[in-house]
Parts: structure tokens; C-alpha cells; sequence
């Protein structure tokens, strides 16, 4: 079985101001750093055999934090993404509403095509460190993308620097047993 640890990546100012970022890349704040320390401080003593974050500023720059105290390196990988939200990107949900009467989204990626995506990227990783423990630095809709897969239960906004586990055991993405 390999554990898997997904933590969302620390603030960024468009975090802070409800703007949509998707693909864009803008990096964290102080305050996405601070989370980050606080982060890398409750792992401190959790193991990691490998650590693998989104190709996005925002993830690579916390996996980064948290991931010097262990030695290990970050290995950026697109696969981890944020959904694309096309045109909606930098907008807050106000613009939104606004310039997209009935929230639909003309571009971009759709839900099923992110998850379907950001799956196959964390089956890949998880296949590579059998037995093992992986720390991968993400994204709040990656984060409930992959919670909607391995749960009925409602997904619930990922806080900044939020941690999520899951095992990967029989070729298959899961919960922890209880």
C-alpha cells in the first residue's frame, strides 16, 4: 500500500481577493508561506519517499518548504494541475456572473476531463513508490476532485495548506480503512 498525503498549496493574493486562478500562476503571499512553515512544522516528523507538486508557483514554491526539511526533492509534475478555467481565470465570481450569464464556462477544462487527468497523474505516482509515502502539493479543486472520486460524501472546501490522506493499494485510489 502507499500512502499519500495531498496538501493544498499556501495563499496567493488572488486566494485572498476571490479571483479565480486556475492555470494562472501567480505565487504565494507571505502569508501562503507562513501556512507552508506551519505545514512543513506539523510533517516535520513524517516520512516522505518522495515529494511531487503541481508545475504552478503556488504548489512548487510550498511543496518546496515543506519538503527541505527532509531532504527530499520536489518533483514538478502538470499532471496535478488546477482545473483550466479558460476565460474564467483572474475573474472574481461577480465578473463572473456577470460576463457568463448562467456560469457556464465557454472554455477550459471541464470537471470530468480534470479529474480523469489529475487520476491518472496520481495512479502514475503512486504506481512508482509501491510500499511507499508521497507528499503531493496541489490545488483545492484537484484536492476535491480526487476526494469525489474515492467518496460519496460531500467534498468540502480544502483550506490553504490543508491535508488530505489517501492509499493507493490493489491498483486502486482509496480512503484509510478505519
Amino acid at each position: 500500500m502507499t500512502t499519500i498525503l495531498l496538501a493544498r498549496h499556501g495563499e496567493t493574493d488572488w486566494n485572498r481577493d476571490g479571483i479565480w486562478q486556475g492555470w494562472a500562476d501567480p505565487p504565494l503571499n507571505e502569508t501562503g508561506r507562513a501556512q507552508a512553515r506551519d505545514l512543513a512544522e506539523q510533517l516535520r516528523h513524517v516520512p516522505f519517499d518522495a515529494v511531487y507538486a503541481s508545475d504552478l508557483k503556488r504548489a512548487h514554491e510550498t511543496a518546496e518548504i515543506v519538503a527541505a526539511a527532509h531532504g527530499v526533492p520536489v518533483v514538478a509534475d502538470p499532471g496535478l494541475r488546477e482545473i483550466d478555467v479558460g476565460s474564467w481565470s483572474g475573474l472574481t465570481r461577480a465578473e463572473i456572473e456577470e460576463r457568463f450569464p448562467g456560469g457556464e464556462r465557454p472554455d477550459g477544462e471541464t470537471r470530468d476531463e480534470h479529474a480523469t487527468r489529475v487520476l491518472a497523474a496520481v495512479e502514475r505516482i503512486a504506481r512508482d513508490h509501491p510500499d511507499g509515502r508521497i507528499l503531493l502539493v496541489t490545488h483545492g479543486g484537484t484536492m476535491r476532485a480526487l476526494h469525489g472520486h474515492v467518496s460519496d460524501e460531500p467534498a468540502h472546501p480544502v483550506a490553504n495548506c490543508g491535508v488530505l490522506e489517501l492509499h493507493f493499494r490493489d491498483d486502486r485510489l482509496g480512503l484509510p480503512m478505519s
